[in-house]
């Protein structure tokens, strides 16, 4: 390029910028965070986020500078820390009043359907995977950014399907979530074709009347012999990540522990991951996992909207953010899907050291799109808002 050649474009750049019509976006966090505690962090359980969703957030849209300065346009992020629902909604309804284009939320399952309803806003969710957002308690402008329980499950009965690993043990936990995570499951290992041995409860008690349910060898013993596989459900992930090794039988684990089904780790390999991870890791500090790739494929969704409406108005970015098709480096193109909101996406295998595997497994077909296959589908209709 010559000289003028450049001045000129880099002129053309700045009178963009110039007359750039910005866009605002509100991060919803939740303060004194349970699952962002020291203790939670140093342990580093698979499939918990790692940090603030900001670092994600951030690191996209500083990516984005460049692009988002040549279309004309700009995403600015308003950090919001909520205590409860109530200021949950009261910041959301802010938000909307004050013309923001959209909400990214890393909040509980139970808050994000009032938030939903107090603002006209579209929201990104990046926090939590719960399917009832996209089932029961959808809502029209939600998108969500990480996978839901049941594309993880489904993620792996397609590996255990691929292994010919067919007979399951399953042992869930006392959690409040840990009831439904293993009724998806077992949903999984249904739509499968595979075979549930068993569904035995664990729990991890100081009261030495039941000591027996927090040891494993007692737990897999009685079934021992007519299993492939233990699939462990555990959201707390104290029991599971002492679990792999400590079974009756030689037998692998999966669920929690073992092999995971995650939307990120950080020693994926191909498609440019690697380079990804390392922008985060020196950003931030720490490895990137899946909820810091969820806020930051939150960050490129609103840069790629704002690029797509870069005049405006506010009230097509919604519209915009539906009909992406996003490069999240994971070798597919990913958009969300009209009937539930959830964003298409390979999944990664991983016992924590490397990724093993993706899904959909080799061989796993759908009339339209094999990502399909992990997750509802749409002939399943559950989210009534999206019909």
């Amino acid at each position: 390029m010559t000289f003028a050649r450049a001045l000129a474009f880099g002129l053309a750049v700045v009178a963009a910028a110039t007359a750039a019509a910005p866009y605002k976006a509100t991060l919803l966090l939740r303060s004194d965070d349970p699952r962002l505690t020291r203790e939670r962090t140093e342990r580093a359980y698979l499939g918990h986020p790692g940090g603030p969703a900001s670092a994600g957030l951030d690191l996209a849209l500083g990516e984005a500078q460049f692009e988002l300065q040549a279309a004309g346009t700009s995403v600015s992020i308003e950090r919001v820390v909520v205590g409860d629902v109530a200021a949950a909604r009261d910041a959301a309804a802010k938000a909307s009043k004050a013309g923001h284009a959209a909400l990214v939320a890393d909040l509980p399952a139970d808050w994000l359907p009032q938030v939903a309803d107090a603002a006209a806003l579209p929201i990104l969710n990046v926090g939590d995977a719960s399917d009832r957002l996209r089932e029961g308690d959808c809502r029209s402008r939600t998108f969500h950014l990480l996978p839901s329980e049941r594309m993880r499950a489904d993620a792996l009965a397609q590996a255990l399907v691929s292994r010919r690993w067919s007979q399951v043990l399953l042992l869930s936990g006392p959690h409040a979530r840990d009831a439904e995570r293993s009724s998806v499951a077992q949903t999984a290992i249904r739509r499968y074709g595979l075979k549930l041995v068993a569904n035995k409860a664990f729990k991890l008690s100081a009261d030495p009347r039941e000591r027996d349910l927090a040891n494993p060898l007692l737990l897999t013993a009685a079934s021992a012999g007519s299993y492939d596989v233990v699939w462990v459900v555990d959201s707390d992930g104290e029991f599971a990540r002492s679990l792999p090794y400590r079974i009756a039988l030689p037998r692998p684990v999966v669920g929690d522990a073992g092999m995971v089904a995650l939307a990120w780790h950080a020693q994926f390999e191909r498609f440019g991951a690697p380079q990804v991870s390392r922008r985060f890791a020196r950003a931030s500090g720490r490895p990137m996992v899946a909820h810091d790739w969820a806020a930051w494929m939150a960050g490129k969704a609103l840069a790629a909207a704002a690029v797509a409406v870069p005049k405006g108005p506010v009230s097509s970015f919604a519209a915009a953010l539906a009909a992406l098709e996003l490069d999240g480096s994971k070798g597919v193109t990913m958009g969300f899907r009209p009937w539930d909101g959830q964003l298409r996406q390979t999944m990664l295998l991983t016992d924590g050291q490397a990724v093993i595997d993706v899904a959909p497994a080799d061989g796993v077909l759908h009339p339209k799109n094999n990502l399909d296959t992990l997750g509802a589908d749409a002939p399943e209709k559950l989210c009534k808002a999206r019909r």
